[in-house]
């Protein structure tokens, strides 16, 4: 993939991250991902797994702003995503994983209704609609999560998917 392709795929996922469409990413666009899941799993802010999601989301929107944010004007614009992920995360796909891993690891702890440690294709489902993928592909993200194919989707196997899907040049789910 040449570097315009890439950039045009990383202009993309902006639009995962900008929950609310109004142009840029912001805490609230983290807050209200994190109130999506929160409710598509009947999990109550206040409670320990809810203040946890929130806790990593305000990480995950700190390390992003930090990455991103050129202006620190609190908003990050399809341009500075852009730039931002193109010039330090393309060849540093772990840097954006380890950002995520708070948030990640706290939707999991969410979505693990039998509480085993790791979810199944179905709990990642609903997380990827909660999320605001498509419903015509949440079928298809959760079942690629599962990389082994073994019906248990490990916090791993979530970290080193979404470090892909945002950072490499290769077309991922």
């Amino acid at each position: 993939m040449d570097p315009a392709e890439y950039q045009a795929k990383i202009a993309r996922r902006f639009a995962t991250f900008d929950q609310d469409g109004n142009g840029y990413i912001s805490r609230e666009d983290f807050n209200a991902a994190a109130a999506a899941v929160l409710a598509e799993f009947d999990v109550t802010a206040r409670s320990m797994k809810g203040q946890s999601l929130y806790e990593g989301a305000e990480a995950f929107w700190q390390g992003m702003a930090a990455i991103a944010d050129t202006d620190g004007d609190q908003h990050v614009t399809r341009e500075e995503f852009v730039n931002g992920a193109v010039k330090r995360l393309s060849d540093n796909a772990k840097r954006f994983a380890e950002i995520a891993r708070p948030f990640l690891r706290s939707v999991i702890r969410i979505a693990d209704t039998d509480g085993d440690g790791v979810i199944t294709p179905g709990e990642a489902e609903r997380v990827v609609r909660a999320l605001g993928v498509p419903p015509d592909a949440c079928a298809r993200v959760a079942a690629a999560l599962d990389d082994n194919k073994d019906g248990r989707i490990t916090e791993e196997e979530i970290i080193a998917a979404f470090a892909l899907y945002y950072t490499t040049p290769e077309p991922t789910v």
